[in-house]
């Protein structure tokens, strides 16, 4: 069976910093290409940043570069996403996800491409 679990949310205070982690089983993870994307209250569901199951590409959503950091080990099976300078509007349920099916270097954004997604878990930043 398929899981990825999120943990490392929880509440900060804007411009502080989170990391939460994705730990993935039941799948070979490092043939997996892996993504965040989350989901504000009421709002559609945003694409964060996504990471090549080599660790080589790595691409992020416009609202976060420069402040948040994809990153993996395979050899654990987790990726991780380190957020700095959070603000109000980053406040969503945050959520990996996995895929394996090729063209992920044009697909990379689309939630449409991933196939296993974990629960999520919530990030809130206070102003």
């Amino acid at each position: 069976q398929v899981k990825l679990v999120e943990t490392g949310g929880g509440l900060v205070q804007a411009g502080g910093s989170l990391r939460i982690s994705c730990v993935v089983s039941g799948l070979s993870f490092s043939d997996t290409n892996m993504a965040w994307f989350r989901h504000p209250l009421g709002k559609e569901g945003q694409f964060v940043a996504a990471i090549h199951r080599s660790g080589d590409d790595i691409y992020y959503g416009d609202s976060v570069k420069g402040r948040f950091t994809i990153s993996r080990d395979n050899a654990k099976n987790v990726v991780y996403l380190e957020m700095n300078s959070l603000r109000p509007d980053d406040t969503a349920i945050y959520s990996c996800a996995g895929g394996q099916r090729p063209h992920f270097s044009i697909q990379w954004d689309r939630s449409s491409y991933y196939y296993w997604w974990g629960q999520g878990t919530q990030v809130t930043v206070s102003e």
